[in-house]
């Protein structure tokens, strides 16, 4: 068998006296969808910050398309995220004044693509997810579901291995909620990225995974 995408060994995650995470160990196989399921603090927004490389473990590892996360520089990480991850945040994380073609752009501008190129695979990404009309517009001027949309395809431009999500419906109503889930199904499958979703929704976990897990007190259970 193919060596898994995403490893973590033992991983555990301190704030403080605060213990977060406690003796995490999951894999994840490339293309795979798989749910975090927890209550608010069980640990799972934490988890997906590790497997990011927002974070560093306090102990344990975490391997993702074979890199050492724990062991690389702050510089190291960033080169790892724009190449290999693309992350969804539940509150968007839009710059609000910039368009959302430009918002798009944002995670090739420290790479080697020329400008027209750059604009042109925003422009493409963000036609796939049905903004192709709005490639001007900033957040002010977009729906909550426009808003996520823009989100999506800023987190997939660069065709990562792996697509984080954070709560991406939770500011969202269902019926709109639903359709944002349904085109980041549609996208990861179109790049071929492996999926790792957190939420709180049960729901919601079940409907957008090949698997879920749950997460009860910094452990999976």
């Amino acid at each position: 068998m193919p060596d898994p995408l995403v490893r973590t060994v033992d991983l555990v995650k301190n704030y403080g006296s605060v213990s977060v995470l406690r003796g995490v160990s999951l894999e994840v196989a490339a293309g795979e969808r798989v749910a975090v399921l927890g209550k608010s603090g069980s640990g799972k927004s934490t988890l997906l910050h590790l497997l990011g490389g927002l974070d560093v473990p306090t102990s344990g590892e975490v391997w993702v398309a074979g890199s050492n996360l724990g062991r690389l520089s702050r510089n190291e990480r960033a080169d790892f995220r724009l190449a290999t991850v693309g992350i969804i945040f539940q509150a968007f994380h839009l710059i609000p004044n910039r368009s959302a073609q430009e918002n798009v752009e944002l995670p090739m501008l420290f790479s080697a693509e020329p400008v027209l190129e750059r604009r042109r695979k925003a422009a493409a990404t963000l036609e796939s997810v049905g903004l192709g009309h709005r490639l001007t517009h900033r957040p002010a001027e977009l729906s909550g579901g426009e808003r996520q949309r823009v989100a999506v395809a800023r987190a997939l431009v660069n065709r990562p291995r792996l697509l984080l999500a954070d709560e991406p419906t939770g500011n969202l109503d269902t019926a709109t909620g639903a359709e944002v889930v349904e085109e980041i199904l549609r996208q990861v499958k179109a790049v071929g990225a492996a999926l790792v979703l957190v939420t709180h929704d049960e729901e919601l976990a079940r409907r957008s995974s090949d698997r879920v897990l749950h997460m009860q007190d910094g452990v999976l259970v």
